[in-house]
């Protein structure tokens, strides 16, 4: 009588447990460095749709299976180059890499060691992001957590006197400087936010896939509302960041080595915590591009 043979799990059997009320849910039981068929790859990009952040742990990716894998969810951004002018790896024009490790006198990624405030990727720009996936390669002891925020339950929970002082109004998004709070190099020092360069768009945005509205505010250092006396702009953008900033409502992501992380860039919002820099921290990044966010 021959040996039955074991049947492994498919790449469709993926399980699905939401990490918190509001954001985030880890994916198990899938292999990232297998290809996926349709059907994994629709039931990963509905739980993306409807958790807004999605965590993979345990993985092993080469370069190219990170880049197979984020390709899947749309063409992929360039990553801003170094300050050489070249890609942070050679020949991999779309990996970013977030590392605070200096070798030789020369960083081998950027952002460093520092705390990111809240922010929406990219937002400065005329068209902002859809997603990015981060990859843990080296992780600190201590520190260096990502957390997020669900800007549609921002949305969702405003006041009705905070909701009617923002409809129709529009944020200038500062480009100047980074999450980090870097001057980003080419630009200018500029205290006055009405005087920023960046991008202007709606404070309420639909999303594209899901439609449904979400807060789009960017970076609070130097925004502006549109329109607005400065004295006005500066109070309604401290009312709303406020409301669509209470921790109680966001979720931290602890990294361990083989931990992928991506998240939708039109829904929420996120942010670093420091570490300590002499601890190794070294990451990969991936970019989806975008569209332009529309009321």
């Amino acid at each position: 009588m021959p040996l039955a043979v074991q049947k492994s799990p498919t790449q469709s059997e993926a399980r699905i447990t939401p990490l918190s009320q509001h954001v985030g849910a880890d994916v198990e039981g899938v292999d990232l460095s297998r290809p996926l068929d349709d059907e994994a790859f629709g039931k990963i990009f509905d739980a993306w749709m409807a958790h807004h952040v999605l965590r993979f742990r345990n993985q092993q990716l080469t370069k190219e299976q990170l880049l197979e894998f984020s390709a899947r969810f749309g063409e992929l951004d360039k990553a801003p180059i170094n300050i050489k002018g070249e890609p942070w790896i050679a020949g991999y024009p779309n990996l970013a890499v977030m590392s605070n490790i200096i070798e030789q006198g020369k960083p081998l990624g950027s952002l460093g060691y520092g705390e990111a405030v809240w922010h929406t990727d990219m937002s400065y720009n005329e068209v902002a992001p859809s997603g990015a996936l981060l990859y843990a390669l080296e992780v600190t002891k201590r520190g260096g957590e990502t957390g997020f925020l669900n800007m549609y339950h921002a949305h969702d929970t405003m006041s009705d006197d905070l909701r009617k002082a923002i409809e129709g109004r529009q944020i200038k998004h500062d480009a100047s400087r980074n999450s980090a709070g870097e001057l980003r190099k080419g630009y200018k020092d500029v205290s006055d936010p009405r005087e920023t360069p960046g991008a202007v768009h709606p404070i309420v945005i639909r999303h594209p896939v899901t439609h449904r509205r979400a807060l789009y505010l960017g970076r609070r250092p130097l925004s502006y509302i549109v329109g607005l006396p400065l004295e006005e702009s500066e109070a309604l953008l401290d009312r709303l960041w406020a409301h669509a900033t209470r921790e109680e409502f966001a979720w931290f992501q602890k990294w361990n080595v083989g931990d992928l992380l991506m998240w939708d860039n039109r829904c929420v919002m996120h942010k670093r915590t420091a570490f300590d820099p002499n601890e190794r921290r070294y990451m990969l990044r991936t970019q989806i591009k975008g569209s332009r966010p529309s009321a």
